[in-house]
C-alpha cells in the first residue's frame, strides 16, 4: 500500500515483502539516505529527510509519523518507507486517522495517444467521488465523460491510489481506483470549466513524459503502473 500525503509517497511493507530487501547495509546505500529502527529510535523531526526507512514500525509509529507529517515543515523529506510487524494492523491505523472518500478514475487511450487535463496549474487526469452505491466502473466512466466530454469503454484495472487533503477543517483519505479506458468517441470533447479544467489534450508518450514533470507523483505513480503494464503484456 501507498499512500501520499501532502503528494509524498508513504510506502507500507510487510515484513514478508521487506526481506526482499535481503541487506538492510546495502539497500541503505542504494536506495535509503537514512534507516531507523522504530523499536530503538522514536521517530523524530529531524530524521524526516530525504528517502527514509523505517523498520519495526506499529501503529503507533504510524500515529506518531502523521502527526509529524500534518503539523511540521518536512519539505526535505521525499518519501518514507514502513517495514510494518503487522502489516494490516499498520494499514488500519492509517485509515483511522482519515475520514475515507471512495474516488474512480480513467487513463484515456486513441490509438497510442492519453488524455491529459490541465487543472489547478497541474497536468491531471479525470477522476472524481463515487454517487451513492455506485460502483467504481461506473463512476470512472462516468467521471471522464463529464470532465471530458469523451466516450469511453473499461479495459482494465490498473491500480489503486490513495492521496490525503484536508477539507473544511478535516481529513480525508481519497482511495482512488484508476481504469484503462479506449475512446469510443471524442468529438464532443470540451474540458469541464466549472471544475476548474482549463485544457484537455491527447498527447504522445514524449509530450506524456514532459508533461508529467508538471503534475503529482499520485498521478505518475498511476501511469508508470500503466507503463508496467504495457510492458508485461509485450513480453
Amino acid at each position: 500500500m501507498t499512500i501520499f500525503i501532502d503528494d509524498r509517497p508513504i510506502h507500507i511493507k510487510g515484513s514478508k515483502k521487506a526481506a526482499q530487501l535481503q541487506d538492510v547495509t546495502q539497500a541503505s546505500h542504494v536506495d535509503y539516505d537514512r534507516i531507523i529502527d522504530a523499536r530503538l529510535d522514536g521517530l523524530k523531526l529531524i530524521t524526516l529527510k530525504g528517502h527514509l526507512l523505517v523498520l519495526n514500525v506499529t501503529p503507533v509509529t504510524v500515529e506518531k509519523l502523521v502527526n509529524l507529517l500534518n503539523n511540521y515543515n518536512v519539505s526535505e523529506l521525499n518519501s518514507v518507507t514502513l517495514v510494518a510487524v503487522d502489516k494490516k494492523a499498520v494499514e488500519e491505523k492509517f485509515k483511522s486517522l482519515y475520514r475515507i472518500v471512495k474516488a474512480a478514475g480513467g487513463v484515456v487511450f486513441k490509438q497510442d495517444k492519453m488524455l491529459l487535463m490541465f487543472r489547478r496549474g497541474k497536468w491531471d487526469l479525470p477522476k472524481g467521488k463515487l454517487d451513492d452505491g455506485e460502483s467504481s466502473r461506473v463512476a470512472a466512466l462516468r467521471e471522464v465523460e463529464e470532465e471530458t466530454g469523451v466516450v469511453a469503454t473499461l479495459e482494465n484495472r490498473i491500480c489503486t491510489t490513495w492521496h490525503t487533503y484536508t477539507l473544511n477543517g478535516s481529513r480525508i483519505l481519497k482511495k482512488t481506483k484508476w481504469y484503462r479506458m479506449i475512446c469510443q468517441n471524442d468529438t464532443n470533447m470540451k474540458p469541464q470549466f466549472d471544475e476548474d479544467i482549463q485544457q484537455l489534450e491527447w498527447m504522445d508518450q514524449k509530450k506524456t513524459a514532459l508533461a508529467l514533470t508538471n503534475s503529482f507523483s499520485s498521478i505518475r505513480y498511476v501511469i508508470e503502473a500503466v507503463n508496467e503494464t504495457a510492458l508485461k503484456n509485450d513480453e
